[in-house]
């Protein structure tokens, strides 16, 4: 338990997970709440949220949930609005909703291109429309998008709607930032490797491995110079970190962690 996010009111994106155990966005409102933050707890779905409300709630933090499809503008502006009406102000926002789908270039249907860009890249666009003026009136404020590293390199597997998207994630991220420097929001991205999440067992595997978990984590961890896969929490601390005044001054920057998988040129 710290206090670096003490009195902070976060809206936190895709806080639920596919199964139990550290998913990104579960992992990031886990952390946000230890270190004194209200988490204002967004997913499409309550049961997937039910976790995160029980893990935040064993050490007494505060998180207020709220079921929202963040595809679906009109939801998102509802969800702004009650976040405003339970907290009063917006100071941090984290985009972390995304999935991926198997398909290269050629492979991947016109219709699963579209709902990967909806899903991984305009939801970024939609969430962020409604809350920046929200901190702009404030004065300040902090947003963190979660990309991936398939936005920067091959990463082991077709999925061209999903790696296109994510490099979208990051470039918005750049332009946004430059954008809002001078109204103190600042705009930066997590990009995460290959960690190993309740996704990865839950759907990466039957799309990638035919249900091959073990196979499946066997190749992904050969992609990782460190001698161990990282989890959610991993992916939690350097959004904390962006988050947190700590980072003051960075901003249109990406903090990349995925063991070193990235900066290997085989």
């Amino acid at each position: 338990m710290g206090n670096r996010l003490e009195g902070k009111i976060a809206i936190v994106t895709g806080a639920g997970c596919v199964g139990p155990g550290w998913g990104n966005g579960r992992a990031i409102a886990y952390r946000f709440a230890q270190e004194g933050a209200h988490v204002f707890a967004v997913d499409r779905s309550a049961d997937a949220l039910a976790e995160t409300l029980e893990k935040v709630a064993s050490f007494g933090g505060a998180i207020t949930p709220y079921e929202c499809d963040v595809t679906d503008t009109a939801q998102v502006r509802g969800m702004v609005e009650a976040c405003l009406r339970a907290c009063g102000r917006v100071d941090i926002l984290v985009n972390n909703v995304g999935a991926p789908r198997a398909g290269g270039a050629a492979a991947l249907s016109e219709e699963d291109w579209d709902q990967q860009i909806d899903i991984n890249l305009k939801t970024v666009f939609i969430v962020g429309k409604q809350v920046i003026p929200i901190m702009k009136e404030q004065g300040g404020g902090a947003i963190v998008n979660i990309a991936s590293t398939s936005g920067i390199r091959w990463t082991g597997a077709a999925q061209v709607g999903y790696a296109t998207a994510k490099a979208g994630v990051i470039q918005y991220g750049r332009v946004a930032a430059v954008e809002l420097a001078k109204d103190g929001i600042r705009v930066n991205s997590v990009v995460p490797g290959q960690v190993h999440t309740p996704l990865v067992d839950a759907v990466l595997a039957k799309a990638q491995a035919q249900g091959d978990i073990a196979g499946l984590l066997e190749r992904r961890q050969k992609r990782i110079p460190l001698p161990f896969m990282g989890d959610g929490i991993d992916t939690a601390n350097a959004v904390l970190f962006l988050a947190s005044d700590e980072a003051r001054f960075i901003t249109g920057t990406e903090l990349v962690v995925d063991g070193g998988m990235s900066a290997r040129c085989d």
